[in-house]
């Protein structure tokens, strides 16, 4: 077992004993990957730390549920993305139905583009999107969820998580056409 594992393990266990200090060290180890996390989600940068900061809050509150099946940072990062559901959820965001009867043209999956653009550059471009888009792309592409997963989290149909995905993917393209889309 490496040395930053069995760091990790010591401080979650410390976690389990509710002390403080390692509660701040888990804080520190994580906080700004996680913050990353929940910018993906939700635009304003005051709002994701907020997002974040409630997130750790049930981190901390049911540190005793971590049983080590994944990593501490896998676990965290779950909370963090269930967290910002829960936020776009309360905020009732509209996710566009197709109604049942539509035809839903199956996009392609290439999503190649020019060398010159670089994640940071598409990740900036999908936080242009709006929250209906993003979110689903985000889900979709960045965290690996498969259509039936997001429609079971986002609480819509497979058809809606389709054609979201399509119509974002849509925009995306659109958008980075400006860097030379391929």
């Amino acid at each position: 077992m490496s040395k930053t594992v069995l760091i990790n393990n010591k401080i979650v266990e410390d976690c389990k004993l509710n002390k403080a200090k390692a509660q701040m060290q888990l804080y520190d180890l994580y906080c700004n990957a996680m913050f990353v996390i929940a910018c993906r989600y939700v635009k304003d940068t005051f709002v994701a730390e907020d997002v974040m900061q409630d997130a750790f809050i049930k981190v901390f509150k049911n540190i005793e549920t971590f049983k080590g099946e994944v990593t501490i940072g896998a676990w965290i990062k779950r909370i963090v993305i269930n967290q910002c559901i829960d936020y776009l959820k309360k905020k009732k965001i509209e996710l566009v139905s197709l109604e049942e009867n539509q035809q839903i043209q199956i996009a392609n999956d290439d999503w190649s583009v020019n060398k010159e653009v670089t994640v940071e550059i598409i990740s900036d471009e999908i936080k242009k999107l709006p929250e209906k888009y993003r979110v689903v792309l985000n889900l979709y592409l960045i965290e690996g969820y498969d259509h039936q997963e997001i429609s079971q989290i986002l609480n819509i149909t497979e058809v809606t998580s389709r054609s979201q995905l399509m119509r974002g993917k849509s925009k995306l393209k659109n958008q980075l056409k400006a860097y030379n889309y391929a």
